[in-house]
């Protein structure tokens, strides 16, 4: 069943990656989830009204999951995750212009409005997409940390995924060669509760939850509350410092709830579940209003202060539309183009077929 009682979660406000946040950092947090928000919603807006094709798939109500675990990426950390990629793009740094208008398929979107909803990419920001098939980016999340490792790096994938991915084959197999091989992989299962539309009791079968499932494999697992971002940060730095430190893979299993549909097309969202649970987690387990509430608590924020950066993030995502909008489409030409990266860019694998595993 969702996570009722974010009260009984324990105290990770003391964790040493959470004492050391300054009050600056601790807002800019607040702003990073609003942010999201924001653009969500503001993207929720132009589907209805027509201005988009394709699927959208919205972040609203895990806003924490995204922010609390990216915010502890370094140089080498990089991430990558499933369709419902928006939230995961903003927290690492991706600007709102590109990512609305890769929404409305324009030249100026981060994937030159060829991806759309699910294909965001920023390789510059070691964010590697937004991927369209279930569980698809688990064997390339497990080939990021291969590549870690080979390169003498140490650093870790954060490699996000849904509830609904775990009982795809692809996603066992990678466990399987993440523990054999060592490699410093974090499965992170956003577990909003319902794959699409069927809820997690009546798609998965487990004992206890998702994650204990990594036992088979002989991987270290974590469950934790979502709804807080000291509790997100507090579990998730354990498993990075797992990857950096022992070149360990870890599953961890991230307790959150979404307030719409699958997607945008689910339509009967509210038919699957109620409208009271809905209502009960907006009222009682925003991440969002419970961050505000704990800085209030803090003296670190203050109401004016809230309102300030909630009205920045409305102007940003409203700039970012007049922004999609403005932009020019694709031309016909670039059909061509970003096809493979090593001939676009005339690599040496690119005019010789040869890769540096070949050498």
């Amino acid at each position: 069943m969702p996570m009722e009682t974010p009260e009984s979660t324990p105290d990770h406000a003391s964790a040493p990656v959470n004492r050391s946040l300054s009050p600056e950092q601790k807002r800019r947090f607040l702003s990073d989830m609003l942010r999201i928000r924001r653009f969500e919603q503001a993207a929720l807006k132009q589907y209805s009204g027509g201005k988009m094709g394709g699927f959208l798939h919205l972040y609203i109500g895990q806003e924490s999951v995204a922010i609390g675990t990216v915010s502890l990426m370094g140089p080498n950390d990089h991430v990558i995750t499933a369709y419902r990629d928006h939230g995961h793009a903003l927290a690492v740094g991706m600007g709102m212009n590109e990512c609305m208008a890769e929404l409305f398929g324009k030249a100026t979107g981060c994937s030159k409005g060829k991806g759309g909803s699910m294909h965001y990419f920023a390789p510059d920001k070691n964010y590697w997409g937004g991927h369209g098939i279930v569980a698809g980016q688990t064997p390339l999340g497990l080939g990021l940390a291969y590549g870690l490792k080979y390169k003498g790096l140490k650093g870790a994938a954060l490699c996000f995924m849904g509830d609904g991915a775990v009982n795809q084959g692809c996603f066992y197999e990678s466990l399987n060669l993440a523990s054999l091989w060592s490699l410093p992989v974090i499965y992170i299962i956003e577990n909003n509760h319902y794959s699409m539309g069927t809820s997690l009791n009546r798609s998965s079968a487990f004992k206890s939850c998702l994650a204990e499932r990594a036992e088979g494999f002989a991987i270290d697992w974590d469950l934790c509350n979502g709804e807080d971002i000291y509790t997100v940060r507090a579990k998730t730095q354990e498993a990075i410092e797992r990857a950096h430190q022992n070149s360990r893979p870890t599953v961890l299993e991230i307790e959150t709830y979404r307030y719409y549909g699958h997607s945008v097309a689910d339509a009967k969202h509210k038919v699957y579940r109620s409208e009271e649970e809905i209502e009960r987690y907006k009222q009682n387990h925003d991440p969002i209003q419970r961050w505000k509430k704990q800085l209030l608590g803090e003296g670190v924020l203050t109401e004016a202060q809230y309102d300030e950066i909630d009205i920045a993030a409305q102007q940003e995502a409203e700039a970012s539309v007049q922004f999609a909008e403005s932009s020019p489409l694709p031309s016909e030409a670039s059909i061509l183009e970003d096809v493979y990266y090593e001939v676009d860019h005339g690599t040496a694998a690119g005019t010789t077929g040869r890769h540096f595993f070949n050498n």
